[in-house]
């Protein structure tokens, strides 16, 4: 299976306006009018703040100028001190308006970015439902879920920073190049604006030739996430075959590719502080020489030098700080991209404009002339053509890869078929919603997987809505119920990962009486007994003959003794429906069902032998 990594690297400007422009509609989203007061409210906010810094510097030189006489001036001592305090108290006014605006610019803000977060992360959880089973079984969990995770993270610092610091920052460099040039000349405006377009520079190329070891960090990390969790879920087959070594191994392999990478990373880095710390550097140094030299010719007072000194630790703060930003700013947007990716990947199954909802009257299913195959090189299905009638039960057997399992796929509409068609009482499950065919339908699959939650949530899956006297008559009905009971904590015992914590008969009767709560018109078992001992098994065939009176039932089987009481039987060889008839019918013709009756009737009497030969030793341990 090919691995969810980082998508192929675009780090064009393009890219990147475009995943920006991805995000743009859940900032400003339809039908939401207070949301949208709050973004215009908070940009007002961020100008006003910006507005109010400029000036700080301002005030600051005010009050040195005053509390600097002229030479040969001697000055009131009251004047000079009464003076500095107004402006004393406008410098600190001004510096609780900066913080108070953007405080208040961050609140307004707030319900906008997370309401952006979540309605970003549902949409794409949505979205992976709506994907096809193929996709899935191409991709690993494990990396979809963190390229969600990052994405959603993505969201928030871009919002934060590039909303709250870049854009600012950006406008306040306009103000103070404005400022500077107003009160001292285009020279003054124009080296602040070359040492920080140069800065700006510096930072983006050096960034994007680091962004590579950014990608390689982000895909090794991807991989060693994916190996520990196949490993972690898989922990009994490893326990098995006593590969701890080996899983071992395989971790540390992507963890030391990851490590390669982040050493790439960190020493890039500390090439691009060099440069920036560099580009500031000359640039204060020039300014204050100038400001400096305008002071002892008489054309500058020393509160303008002040001035020019605080406006550019003012400036150059935050650019020390955009360094930070913008690498992670390209950082976030490539995990951005990475969860948007997943919003393009197209269904390969989707509703046909105005499909309807599935009418169900008896459940009649109808295959015609059906085959498909996952691989258009390789076909799993040839033809096939069968009819359940409604309330009747229709068993399909045969050799393992001859296709059974496939038909439960189709008739799901997990993948559509590649000719003939699939009718439920007429109607064509092409031509109907998703939604509507598969709640019409309950399945106990072979392979039954749990939620990691307690046994109560499992069955109450098939009807979220069921009442707990539902649940337990469901529970009854698949034969679970006393067994549950019998639990230290009852329903609300944890089933662990997958179901782990209990066998495998447990789960698939969990799993039968989850269909049985959804109460759907037509069930499907797929090798629904497998599982289980004879006892059991027998005890749920009854249970299954009972739930299925009067449904129409689709039987999935390998073993031949849970179907023959089937209405009808299909030996499907090939991808081709070999034999088809009644139990005793099929018997007399001596053909494949029989040669498979025949072996596993062999391989049934010997199980049975010896589990009477086990019961009878336990009865002297004991006693």
């Amino acid at each position: 299976m090919r691995s969810m990594a980082y998508p192929p690297a675009d780090t064009s400007v393009r890219g990147d306006l475009s995943t920006i422009a991805t995000l743009l509609p859940y900032l400003w989203p339809a039908g939401e009018t207070g949301l949208r007061i709050r973004v215009v409210a908070a940009m007002v906010c961020l100008v006003a703040a910006k507005g109010v810094n400029v000036t700080m510097p301002f005030f600051y030189k005010q009050a040195v100028d005053a509390l600097t006489p002229a030479s040969g001036t001697a000055g009131s001592v009251a004047a000079v001190v009464a003076v500095p305090v107004a402006l004393v108290v406008a410098y600190g006014v001004a510096r609780l308006l900066a913080l108070a605006f953007g405080e208040l610019r961050d609140g307004l803000f707030a319900r906008v970015g997370q309401r952006a977060i979540r309605q970003a992360a549902l949409q794409t959880f949505e979205h992976l439902h709506r994907l096809s089973l193929r996709f899935h079984l191409d991709r690993r969990t494990g990396a979809v879920s963190r390229a969600i995770e990052r994405g959603t993270k993505g969201i928030e610092f871009l919002l934060n920073f590039m909303l709250f610091n870049v854009l600012p920052t950006l406008l306040e460099i306009v103000l103070v190049c404005g400022v500077l040039w107003w009160m001292f000349g285009i020279w003054y405006a124009l080296i602040t604006f070359v040492c920080v377009g140069g800065y700006i520079a510096w930072t983006l190329l050096v960034t994007e030739w680091r962004i590579k070891f950014r990608r390689a960090m982000n895909e090794t990390d991807n991989e060693a996430h994916t190996k520990a969790v196949d490993s972690l879920l898989n922990f009994e087959t490893v326990k098995y075959f006593g590969n701890e070594r080996h899983e071992a191994g395989r971790f540390d392999t992507a963890l030391e590719g990851y490590e390669a990478a982040a050493v790439k990373s960190k020493t890039s880095l500390a090439l691009l502080n060099i440069g920036q710390g560099a580009i500031v550097s000359i640039g204060l140094i020039v300014l204050m020489l100038m400001a400096g030299n305008g002071v002892a010719s008489g054309t500058m007072t020393v509160g303008d030098f002040v001035m020019v000194n605080a406006y550019l630790i003012q400036l150059f703060l935050p650019l020390n700080f955009l360094g930070f930003v913008y690498r992670e700013i390209k950082r976030s947007l490539i995990d951005m991209e990475s969860m948007f990716t997943l919003l393009e990947e197209a269904a390969e199954v989707k509703d046909t404009p105005g499909a309807r909802p599935l009418a169900v009257s008896g459940g009649e299913v109808v295959f015609e002339d059906v085959s498909f195959g996952y691989d258009p090189r390789r076909m799993v299905l040839g033809g096939i053509s069968f009819r359940v009638a409604p309330g009747k039960t229709v068993a399909i057997v045969g050799p393992s890869g001859a296709g059974k399992s496939t038909l439960s796929r189709l008739l799901y509409r997990f993948y559509d078929v590649s000719g003939g068609r699939i009718a439920i009482d007429g109607q064509d499950i092409r031509q109907v919603t998703q939604d509507s065919l598969r709640a019409a339908i309950g399945i106990v699959p072979q392979d039954t997987v749990l939620f990691n939650e307690t046994v109560y949530y499992n069955i109450a899956y098939g009807r979220p809505g069921a009442t707990p006297a539902e649940i337990e008559r469901a529970a009854e009905l698949a034969r679970i119920h006393d067994f549950v009971m019998g639990l230290p904590d009852g329903y609300q015992t944890t089933v662990g990962e997958r179901g782990l914590k209990l066998s495998g008969g447990e789960k698939q009767r969990v799993a039968i009486a989850r269909a049985i709560l959804k109460r759907p018109k037509i069930l499907m078992f797929d090798e629904a007994s497998s599982a289980l001992d004879t006892h059991t098994e027998k005890e749920i065939q009854a249970s299954l003959r009972e739930v299925s009176a009067g449904h129409t039932t689709l039987v999935i089987a390998h073993r031949l003794s849970t179907v023959v009481d089937a209405d009808e039987i299909l030996v499907l060889d090939a991808g081709l429906i070999a034999e088809r008839g009644r139990h005793t019918d099929l018997l007399a013709q001596g053909g494949r069902y029989a040669d498979m009756w025949a072996r596993q009737q062999e391989v049934e009497e010997a199980r049975e032998v010896l589990e009477h030969t086990d019961e009878a030793d336990a009865v002297p341990a004991a006693s």
